[in-house]
């Protein structure tokens, strides 16, 4: 589950600290345009330049395809850095060689930055429009400088992560109510149907095994809808949020999907799940509290209809 702008607008010092991991990358190159970049899943998003005064075209919240950047060539598996001297020598270019020139990128570095689960953030990049040198020595203060970023960005991951699941806790959820207090959205409460018979028949080995899969199955749902993130509250309920108003015909089929979605097990247990809908409106909203209340009042009538269903509040 790759970080998002959103979460990491809501990091202590994230501002901060990112300029100063230029500026010190700026010590070491003094020649280059610097910048940090994240990568969630095909896109790239320029996050910090350390300066926007280039002949190269590149601003702050700039977002790529992440196949057509120079970064796709970072090697994260192996933690190795790509090194582009001149990249009109580079026959692995080819395909980039119009866009290259275009914006008059003659060299390239670019450094891994990877969390401790392994997963990739993104990358420290210098580039330049001449042909550059970029020698041992100065390539490894810049490792060693991402290395400690990426110490400060575990932490805050942990701040706002489940330990469990790796969904985004209810600290993140409050912290996004207080950051949108004028919005609007939706929200599914969810409870899984027949989960305290798989810890006591099976164990609770078992049954953080299958809250790891109820999260995996809420990932692959929220990647599908733009606007919605998903929460592990604790235990074995789960909210899945949406950044925007639909209709209650597009929410039924949402919900459905998640009903489907929570029923099928290949291990046989019998388990389901049960959702409690409510929406808000700029308006009409009264806190994250009351909204998690009205939603537990609809969830608590859906357990009541039979469960493996859903209501609205």
């Amino acid at each position: 589950m790759g970080m998002t702008f959103q979460e990491l607008q809501m990091y202590a010092n994230f501002e901060e600290l990112s300029r100063d991991v230029l500026d010190l990358a700026k010590e070491i190159l003094p020649d280059q345009l610097l910048y940090l970049s994240s990568i969630n899943g095909t896109q790239q998003i320029i996050l910090k330049l350390s300066s926007e005064e280039s002949k190269i075209p590149m601003s702050e919240g700039m977002t790529f395809n992440l196949n057509q950047s120079l970064c796709s060539f970072v090697d994260f598996e192996k933690n190795q850095p790509a090194i582009f001297e001149d990249v009109r020598e580079e026959h692995r270019l080819d395909d980039l060689r119009n866009a290259l020139e275009k914006a008059n990128v003659r060299s390239y570095l670019g450094i891994p930055i990877s969390l401790g689960n392994g997963e990739r953030f993104g990358t420290l990049c210098a580039i330049h429009d001449e042909k550059s040198q970029f020698d041992e020595k100065s390539v490894g203060l810049l490792q060693r400088i991402v290395r400690m970023f990426s110490y400060y960005l575990n932490l805050e991951r942990f701040a706002y992560r489940d330990a469990l699941t790796d969904l985004y806790n209810r600290r993140y959820l409050s912290n996004f109510f207080e950051d949108h207090p004028n919005a609007e959205g939706v929200i599914f409460f969810l409870d899984l149907d027949g989960f305290k018979k798989v810890n006591d028949v099976h164990g609770h080995d078992a049954g953080d095994l299958v809250l790891k899969e109820v999260a995996l199955k809420l990932q692959k749902f929220v990647a599908e809808h733009q606007d919605a993130f998903a929460v592990r509250l604790g235990g074995d309920e789960f909210v899945v949020h949406f950044s925007s108003l639909s209709s209650k015909e597009t929410m039924q089929q949402r919900a459905e999907q998640l009903l489907d979605s929570l029923s099928i097990w290949d291990t046989g247990y019998e388990l389901s799940t049960s959702i409690g809908i409510v929406t808000y409106t700029e308006d009409g909203i009264s806190g994250l509290n009351a909204l998690l209340k009205n939603a537990d009042e609809a969830l608590y009538r859906a357990k009541q209809a039979g469960k493996n269903t859903y209501k609205f509040f």
